[in-house]
C-alpha cells in the first residue's frame, strides 16, 4: 500500500511540477521577448517531457536500466496507440501536410535509430546490447538538429505569431514558481523510481514491464490531457502534432540524456518492444493515407486503441 500511495504521489508531485515550470518558465520568456512559437516549440515541449525525462534520469543515476528503456517505448506506445486512439474516436484527426511528410516519418526513424543502437550484438559484433554514451550523445545530436530546424521554419514562415496563454508573473514570482516546479519534479520523480522498483519487487514483476506500463502511462498523462483537449476544441492537429513531436523527443533527448547519465544495458526481452514501437509509427502512417486523404478515422483509432491494450495484456500474461 505504501508503494502504491509513493506512486501516486510521485505522479501528482511530477504533472503538478510540470504545469508549475512551464507556466511560470513562459512568462519569464515572454518577459524576456522571446516569441510565442519559439516558447511553444522549446519551454512548452520541454515541460510535457519533464515527466519523462525526470523519471528516466533518476532511474539511469540508480542503474534501473530496464525502467529507462521501458519507459521510453512505453510513453511511446501509449501515445501513438492509446492517445491517438482515444483521440481519433472523439474526433477524426486531420492531419497538416507537414506533419505527415515530416514529423511522422521522423517518429519512424527515431524508433528505427533506437534498434540501430541498442543491437550491438548484431552490427558491432559484441558481446551485449548496449546503448553507450556514445550513442547518446548521437541522439542528442538528433534532437538538437531537429528543435533548430523547427525553430528556423517557426521563425521564418508566413503564419502570425499566435499569442499563447501565458500568465503575467512578475520576475520574483517566476523564478518562484520554476523553483517550485523543479522542486515538485525532483520529488516526484524519485517517488516514483522508488515506488515502481519496491512494486516490481513485491508482485515479482520485472522493472521492464513496470516501465512499459505503469510508469509509462503515469508520465504520459500531460500529452493524454494536451490531446484529448484540444480534440475537444476541434484542433486534431494539435493532438497529431503533440504526440509524435512528443515520441520524436522521447528518443532523441530523454532516452538521450538517460544514456549519457549512465548507459543502458538491453534486455533482449525489449526488443519485443522496440520492434511493437516501430509497427507502430508505420501503422500510424499507412492509416493517414487509407480512407480520406492525411485523416485517421475514427475505426483506425479503434484499431490502435485495441491493440495497445492486446499488446499489454500479453506482456501482462508473459509475466
Amino acid at each position: 500500500m505504501l508503494n502504491i500511495l509513493l506512486l501516486l504521489g510521485g505522479f501528482v508531485a511530477l504533472i503538478f511540477g510540470a504545469d508549475k515550470l512551464v507556466s511560470a518558465a513562459s512568462s519569464l520568456a515572454k518577459k524576456l521577448g522571446i516569441p510565442s512559437i519559439v516558447i511553444g516549440l522549446t519551454i512548452v515541449a520541454f515541460g510535457t517531457s519533464a515527466p519523462e525525462l525526470v523519471v528516466n534520469v533518476f532511474a539511469a543515476a540508480n542503474n534501473n536500466t530496464d525502467i529507462v528503456l521501458g519507459n521510453v517505448i512505453g510513453s511511446n506506445l501509449f501515445n501513438g496507440l492509446a492517445i491517438l486512439g482515444v483521440c481519433a474516436l472523439i474526433y477524426p484527426l486531420t492531419v497538416k501536410r507537414n506533419t505527415t511528410w515530416l514529423e511522422i516519418p521522423l517518429s519512424f526513424l527515431a524508433a528505427i535509430a533506437v534498434l540501430f543502437v541498442a543491437n550491438d550484438v548484431f552490427f558491432d559484433a559484441a558481446s551485449a546490447n548496449l546503448i553507450s554514451r556514445s550513442d547518446g550523445l548521437i541522439l542528442l545530436l538528433f534532437f538538437a538538429i531537429f528543435l533548430v530546424y523547427n525553430i528556423v521554419i517557426a521563425l521564418g514562415g508566413n503564419e502570425d505569431d499566435e499569442e499563447s496563454e501565458t500568465k503575467d508573473y512578475t520576475y520574483l514570482q517566476a523564478i518562484f514558481f520554476i523553483a517550485l516546479g523543479l522542486g515538485g519534479l525532483i520529488l516526484g520523480g524519485r517517488l516514483i523510481v522508488t515506488g515502481a522498483v519496491n512494486i516490481a519487487q513485491a508482485f515479482g514483476l520485472s522493472e521492464r514491464i513496470i516501465g512499459l506500463t505503469i510508469v509509462s502511462v503515469g508520465t504520459s498523462l500531460p500529452e493524454l490531457a494536451t490531446s484529448v483537449v484540444a480534440v475537444r476544441k476541434r484542433n486534431p492537429d494539435i493532438a497529431i502534432g503533440n504526440v509524435v513531436g512528443s515520441n520524436i523527443f522521447n528518443i532523441f533527448f530523454i532516452l538521450g540524456v538517460s544514456t549519457v547519465v549512465t548507459p543502458v544495458q538491453v534486455n533482449p526481452a525489449s526488443f519485443t518492444d522496440i520492434f511493437m514501437n516501430i509497427g507502430a509509427c508505420l501503422l500510424l502512417f499507412i492509416f493517414i493515407f487509407v480512407g480520406k486523404g492525411r485523416q485517421l478515422a475514427r475505426w483506425e483509432g479503434g484499431v490502435l486503441l485495441l491493440l495497445y491494450v492486446a499488446y499489454i495484456a500479453l506482456l501482462i500474461s508473459q509475466e
